[in-house]
Order: structure tokens, then sequence, then C-alpha cells
């Protein structure tokens, strides 16, 4: 539903927009969302000559960690220190953005709930299962909602 706001005429055409090129989240904690991202969800954490020559300086003084998804994504984290929530509670929290999802294979999605347990995360909701397939929804250390979901298994 859009709002009162008038858009004009003047649109992209679909296609336009190649892939999401990056998402940036504002972190409290690196050394804690650096472990979050790189050891418990095993997504790649770029080093070296990997690091976008734009973002050197800023990886070199601890103040940006980039990660890449299984897709190819790049997750951006930009070390915030004095950031605080809305709300410290995260289902109260006001965010233009609700989660940002990883998909994985149906075999997997157990694993990946066990992961999430044995590292003490707590988990906000389900495991769940719908038409569309499984998911399990939990929380960055900054309160960043997560969801790990699969599709449905083939029969």
């Amino acid at each position: 539903m859009l709002s009162s706001t008038k858009f004009g005429n003047t649109v992209l055409a679909p296609g336009n927009l190649r892939k999401v090129h990056h998402i940036a989240l504002n972190v409290k904690d690196m050394q804690a969302s650096r472990y979050f991202y790189g050891n418990v969800l095993g997504l790649h954490e770029l080093t070296g000559d990997e690091v976008p020559a734009t973002l050197i300086e800023l990886v070199a003084s601890g103040k940006v960690a980039n990660f890449v998804t299984p897709d190819g994504t790049i997750l951006d984290l930009f070390w915030t220190p004095d950031l605080t929530p809305p709300n410290p509670d995260p289902e109260k929290s006001f965010t233009r953005a609700y989660h940002l999802a990883f998909d994985i294979e149906p075999q997997l999605f157990e694993q990946a709930v066990a992961v999430i347990r044995e590292n003490e995360i707590a988990i906000a909701h389900g495991p769940v299962t719908r038409p569309t397939g499984r998911g399990v929804y939990f929380y960055d250390p900054d309160g960043f909602m997560i969801e790990i979901r699969c599709d449905p298994e083939a029969s």
C-alpha cells in the first residue's frame, strides 16, 4: 500500500536493478558480530586482497568487517560503539528492516537450529513450518533479526 505521497511517472524498468549489491549493518560490538557472522553462521570474512579498495583503511582500523554470503552478496558490518536501539527489547524496536534471511538445504535445517541452540542464541520464533518451507528466527548481537530458512523438501 502506498502512502499519500505522490510518485512521479519516472520509474526504473523491471530488470534495471541487477542484484543486491551489499547489506550494511551497524553493530555495537564488532568482535561479537564478527564471531557471530563468521563462526556461528559460517560466512567467509574478506581479508587481504579480498577487501574492496574503498574499504581497506576502515577494515585495517577495525571500523568495518566484510563478509560474503553464499550467493555472493557482501555483508558490511560498521562498528558503531555508541549504538543503542530505540528499545532494548528487539521485539519492540522500530526499524524499517525486519530481518535478513539465509537459505539452507532442507537436510541441513535441523543442524542449523542445533548450532543456534548450542551457541545459546535465543530463538525469537520457530522453528516454523509453512507451505513455503521451514524457518527459524533469532537475533544477532545487536538485536537484528536473522532467519535461516529452507524450501519444502521434495516429495
